[in-house]
């Protein structure tokens, strides 16, 4: 697949998630509910995990209402997370996707609600009247409900905030990060997968390459932390460095944080090469890519 392919196939996708989203997220939401809303989850972000479940549904011929619909659920369940997590009771941050934070712009108890609101159209989104079989929207919400819940997004955060000013060894961090980041793009992947048919083998390959590129990013991510300036990054650089957290970086440091991140690519790699679905995942190798050339 030539970058072009990519970029053009790109596009297209974060265009139709993008009016998904302008539509299926309301402006008229009581109070100003819809306002903040919609300050937190459009025009904005790198829009990965909707890229993740599209790639994975056409490797499968997956049904592509459904994928669309996983694609919108799982963004609005990570919009929510940041609109929770920027909160001053969380990581207390003014700086989100270049601009002022929900909480700093519409007040704490807006981005509270703004939030939880969120956290359910994601599920509502998975559930329409008709366009997908029960069944499969069953399926759905079970996959993205564990990777938001106690075991997977929130538990995740919960050793984060538990972690602070206390050391973790290396397999103490990835624990918190599988859960914390990577659950959610994990479930990207298999939710995408879910929306067509997929052997047992191909299933248990593209969870691999989802655990791997899920942990891949943090570590990125722990990277561009302390080597981008806050203008590139949209959010504030060097807070966790500041709050006294463990990173990859503080943990392993720089050159081994970079070496880690690209072993996590060759993993990726190595998860397709033995899906059996051959050049359907071209996509999925690309986004692996992308994930760890974030950086350069």
């Amino acid at each position: 697949m030539t970058a072009a392919d990519f970029d053009g196939w790109a596009r297209t996708q974060l265009a139709q998630v993008e009016l998904a989203l302008e539509t299926w997220v309301p402006s008229d939401a009581p109070a100003g509910l819809g306002a903040a809303m919609r300050y937190g989850v459009l025009d904005g972000g790198k829009r990965l995990r909707p890229l993740l479940v599209m790639a994975a549904s056409e490797a499968v011929a997956g049904l592509e209402a459904a994928a669309r619909r996983a694609a919108v659920a799982v963004e609005l369940i990570h919009a929510y997370s940041l609109v929770h997590d920027d909160m001053p009771c969380m990581d207390n941050d003014v700086l989100r996707r270049g601009k002022p934070t929900v909480h700093v712009k519409f007040g704490e108890a807006q981005a509270m609600l703004a939030g939880d609101a969120m956290q359910a159209l994601a599920f509502e989104v998975l559930t329409p009247d008709e366009g997908v079989p029960p069944a499969l929207q069953a399926r759905l919400v079970a996959l993205l409900a564990r990777a938001a819940g106690h075991a997977g997004m929130a538990g995740g955060q919960a050793i984060d905030l538990a972690s602070i000013g206390r050391p973790l060894d290396e397999a103490e961090l990835s624990d918190m990060h599988r859960r914390k980041t990577g659950a959610l793009l994990q479930a990207s992947v298999a939710m995408g997968a879910a929306c067509g048919p997929c052997s047992d083998a191909a299933w248990r390959a593209l969870g691999d390459y989802g655990a791997a590129i899920g942990l891949a990013f943090q570590v990125v991510d722990d990277i561009l932390d302390v080597t981008q300036a806050s203008e590139k990054l949209g959010k504030t650089a060097g807070k966790d460095q500041d709050h006294n957290k463990p990173t990859y970086v503080s943990v392993l440091g720089l050159g081994a944080a970079r070496r880690h991140a690209e072993a996590l690519r060759v993993q990726a790699h190595e998860a397709l090469a033995r899906s059996g679905l051959g050049g359907a995942a071209a996509l999925l190798g690309v986004l692996a890519d992308k994930v760890v050339e974030r950086e350069h």
